[in-house]
């Protein structure tokens, strides 16, 4: 945290999800003489979910339990409590726009437009509209100020100068850093952001929630899809989708099995489909290409390389955002992620801009369309975009 803005009081509206990590922040918070509110985004939840007892119910996933918890932890804290109903923000952005792409056939994040329109969105607007100073998440991610960069003189000639910028940093603990989920964050949202828990591993924050009196201290980790939980994703989207069996083609087009629909289906996915014909190789299937006009899925045994033979190295991206508004250097070596907890891959820029870029990398890739691809600079998220 900013230890030069306690000096004086400053307002904090932090996101209470009534999870553990959200719970510490706020203590964090107010230990360290911010003014806190607690607010519990309630979000849209269809009614076909299962209940926390695991009977349908048109309450939707566990968010009543949750809210209840994130007010326990309030009452506690002794932190004035409040709900914000973005039900529709959240329908809009993140379950329309994950059901608009997998009809198209990509992959979406939906974990990440709830950053960018919901948590960062709606959330970060209101809260800044009604005097708040700063707004707090319980993410694994860090936020610093300060860096060296060029500016333009009057003559054209470049020079060093300390331009200020927020910098988003990878969170402390490995596991568990999230900075791959909040690439779409801007200087001005980065200005205004706390990630109280980021400097932390998951063990230490636990403590922390033991030694606070917090209600949530012994409280599982949410998993799954943002605000929803866990749940399986084909049988959601089957609610909006209409199944449709096509078929499973190898290498060399020939059919060798079925499936129930190709929207359904990742690159690299090895489950989900039947394989009828089974070859002379006793490994797995995975698939390495899709084609939802046709309605068919390609399968193959090395998931590294394209149909054609090729390697799957090279990566276009597009609404790429960049933290700190500038874009990373043609012809460097960085490194980047496709994926959520993947291990960071070196790679190269081919070419980079306002809103796209091209990356190489030196190793064959699983690149998802509709994912996002995630650049870093040692432990400084640089920003990334959507998979072409």
């Amino acid at each position: 945290m900013r230890k030069k803005d306690t000096q004086k009081t400053k307002k904090v509206y932090v996101g209470l999800s009534g999870g553990v990590d959200s719970s510490v922040s706020a203590a964090l918070l107010k230990k360290a003489g911010y003014d806190v509110t607690g607010v519990f985004i309630k979000v849209w939840q269809p009614d076909f979910l299962p209940s926390a007892s695991g009977r349908p119910s048109r309450d939707g996933c566990t968010w009543k339990e949750d809210r209840l918890d994130a007010m326990r932890v309030a009452a506690h804290l002794d932190i004035p409590f409040v709900t914000l109903d973005l039900e529709k923000e959240y329908k809009k952005e993140v379950v329309d726009y994950m059901i608009a792409e997998y009809k198209k056939g990509r992959t979406p994040n939906p974990d990440v437009m709830c950053n960018q329109h919901v948590k960062f969105g709606a959330f970060f607007k209101r809260a800044v509209a009604t005097g708040a100073d700063f707004v707090a998440t319980g993410h694994y991610a860090r936020v610093a100020l300060g860096d060296r960069g060029l500016t333009q003189t009057k003559r054209g000639l470049m020079q060093k100068k300390s331009i200020g910028k927020y910098k988003l940093l990878a969170g402390v603990d490995i596991e568990k850093d999230q900075s791959y989920f909040l690439w779409t964050l801007t200087q001005k949202e980065l200005s205004k952001t706390l990630f109280p828990v980021g400097g932390y591993k998951k063990p230490e924050v636990r403590k922390l929630a033991k030694k606070f009196g917090l209600p949530t201290a012994e409280k599982k980790d949410s998993q799954g899809l943002c605000f929803m939980g866990k749940l399986n994703m084909k049988d959601f989207l089957k609610h909006f989708i209409k199944e449709k069996q096509g078929d499973v083609l190898d290498e060399r087009g020939n059919v060798v099995g079925e499936h129930d629909s190709a929207v359904f289906f990742t690159l690299g996915e090895r489950h989900g489909f039947t394989i009828t014909k089974k070859g002379s190789r006793d490994t797995p299937y995975y698939v390495v290409a899709k084609d939802v006009v046709k309605n068919t899925i390609t399968v193959s045994h090395e998931p590294l390389r394209t149909v054609d033979g090729g390697e799957n190295k090279r990566v276009i991206i597009l609404h790429a955002n960049w933290t700190k508004s500038v874009s990373p250097k043609k012809g460097e070596y960085y490194t980047a992620r496709v994926r959520y907890r993947q291990p960071l891959q070196v790679c190269i820029i081919i070419r980079a801009d306002a809103k796209t870029a091209e990356i190489l990398f030196t190793k064959p890739e699983i690149a998802s369309p509709g994912q996002s691809l995630v650049i870093y600079d040692g432990d400084e998220c640089l920003g990334g975009g959507v998979i072409e």
